[in-house]
C-alpha cells in the first residue's frame, strides 16, 4: 500500500478511535491487537502485524484507568504507530514491541493536551446553557471537541508513519548487532511485564494457581495460547454453575 495512504487513514483511526463514540466500541478500537487487524488489512501482511498487535497487547494488558481517567500510556498511539512501521520496515515483533513503549508515554502527553482544550468547549456549553440553546450545547460537547482532537491528535501519528519508515530503516542499518538482540530481550520481556501487572491489579493469591496452571499447559503440555483460552474459558464457566448451584442450594 502506498504509504502517504497508509499515514492519513492511521491518522484517522487514532484520531476516531479516541473519539469515544460508545465507551465498549471505542475501548475496542483502541487495543493493539485490533489496530494490528486494521493495518494487517491494509498493508497485506497480516501475519506479522498480528505478532506485533498481540505482543504489544501483552504489555498493555495491565493498563486499567486511574482516578480522573488518566492513565500511564496511551496503547492506541503506540499501536497506530509501532506496528504500522514494523510492519513496513519487516522488523521483528520484539524490535517493534520494544520501540512502541515511548510512542505509549507520548500518547499521554497529547492527551493532557486534548484535556486542556476542553475546558474552552465546557465554558461555552455553560453560556449555552444559559440561552437555552440545545444545538450550541450539541456542538460545544461533541463538534468542538473532535474537531480539536483531529487538530491535535491526526498530525502526528500521519507525521510519524509517512516519515518515519526511512529514518527507521536507517537506524536499524546502523545499529550494532548487540544493541539489537538487547531490543529483542526487552521487546520479549515487556509482555511479561504486562502479565505481572495484571495479576498486581487483580490482587487476589487464590487466582495465582490458574495461572500457573496455564504456564505449565504451555510450556510443558506444548498446547498453544488458543487452546489453552478455550480450556480456561470451559474451567471458568464450569466454576461459575457449580458457584451457581451452591447459591440456589
Amino acid at each position: 500500500m502506498n504509504i502517504l495512504l497508509l499515514a492519513v487513514l492511521m491518522g484517522f483511526y487514532y484520531w476516531f478511535s479516541r473519539l469515544r463514540f460508545g465507551y465498549t466500541f471505542s475501548s475496542m478500537l483502541l487495543q493493539p491487537v485490533v489496530i494490528g487487524v486494521f493495518v494487517g488489512l491494509l498493508t497485506g501482511n497480516m501475519t506479522l502485524s498480528m505478532q506485533i498487535g498481540a505482543g504489544l497487547q501483552l504489555v498493555y494488558l495491565g493498563v486499567t484507568s486511574t482516578p480522573g481517567g488518566n492513565v500511564p500510556s496511551d496503547p492506541a498511539l503506540a499501536g497506530c504507530i509501532a506496528i504500522p512501521l514494523g510492519v513496513l520496515s519487516n522488523m521483528s515483533p520484539e524490535i517493534a514491541i520494544a520501540l512502541a513503549i515511548p510512542f505509549g508515554v507520548l500518547g499521554v502527553f497529547v492527551d493532557q493536551l486534548r484535556r486542556s482544550t476542553n475546558a474552552i468547549w465546557v465554558h461555552m456549553a455553560d453560556k449555552y446553557a444559559e440561552q437555552a440553546n440545545t444545538k450550541g450545547i450539541l456542538r460545544a460537547a461533541f463538534i468542538y471537541p473532535a474537531i480539536a482532537g483531529f487538530i491535535i491528535r491526526f498530525p502526528i501519528v500521519f507525521a510519524i508513519v509517512y516519515y518515519g519508515v526511512d529514518a527507521v530503516e536507517k537506524l536499524i542499518a546502523v545499529i550494532p548487532e548487540w544493541l539489537m538482540h538487547s531490543f529483542e530481550i526487552m521487546g520479549g520481556i515487556l509482555p511479561a511485564l504486562g502479565f505481572a501487572i495484571t495479576l498486581s491489579v487483580i490482587g487476589k493469591k487464590n487466582l495465582i494457581p490458574f495461572f500457573i496452571i496455564g504456564f505449565f499447559a504451555t510450556m510443558y503440555l506444548s498446547l498453544d495460547t488458543m487452546a489453552v483460552a478455550i480450556f480456561a474459558t470451559c474451567v471458568a464457566l464450569l466454576l461459575n454453575l457449580f458457584k451457581l448451584k451452591d447459591e440456589v442450594a
